[in-house]
């Protein structure tokens, strides 16, 4: 169990700053990359990310240093908390493809035109995909239950948040009124009773 739950810890703490940061890199500055396309993009951003994935993974030991130890209350969480992340990564996958997730509308509107999403899920909240990445997050932090990842996984929130307002601001270029009506009427991440 102990070697399980380090190796999700390393899966975090390896995987999670890289992930933000590169979105952090691509949403403000959408038109710049738009300029580039998607292979400059990523031939530029990937080794940063790689190396930043790389620098994480050899100081690994001293992050995680502090180990809470194997806690079934915080595993039998983290399940509930998984399955929550599944019912939703399921719900999204009917509407985006692995190429939009991959920015491709962000970085080639030409090539992957795109379409403003307000069907099934993203009819209930704006981003279910933040949503997901931070419940998966949550449940791997539960299960692993070291202190820097959730230290990590706290961080998390503000930055994506502040990813969320970019992309929005990305989106609102992108879809203009169409998406301002979509904000009015769906909200970010907790959907509204019905």
């Amino acid at each position: 169990m102990s070697e399980a739950r380090y190796v999700l810890a390393v899966i975090v703490l390896i995987g999670l700053p890289p992930g933000i940061l590169l979105w952090l890199a691509i949403h403000p500055w959408a038109r710049f990359w738009r300029r580039l396309g998607p292979v400059w993009t990523y031939t530029i951003l990937g080794p940063p990310m790689l190396a930043l994935m790389a620098g994480l993974f050899r100081v690994r030991g001293a992050i995680l240093a502090i180990d809470l130890g194997t806690s079934v209350p915080l595993i039998a969480l983290a399940v509930v908390t998984l399955a929550a992340a599944g019912a939703v990564a399921v719900k999204r996958r009917k509407h985006l493809t692995s190429g939009v997730l991959a920015g491709l509308p962000e970085l080639s509107l030409e090539r992957y035109p795109g379409r403003l999403l307000s069907e099934g899920i993203y009819g209930r909240i704006r981003h279910p995909r933040y949503v997901e990445v931070l419940l998966w997050a949550l449940a791997y932090a539960l299960f692993a239950n070291y202190l820097a990842i959730y230290v990590l996984v706290a961080l998390s929130v503000p930055v994506l948040y502040l990813v969320v307002v970019l992309e929005e601001r990305e989106l609102r270029d992108r879809f203009g009124q169409a998406y301002e009506d979509y904000c009015r009427e769906v909200p970010r991440f907790f959907p509204r009773r019905r």
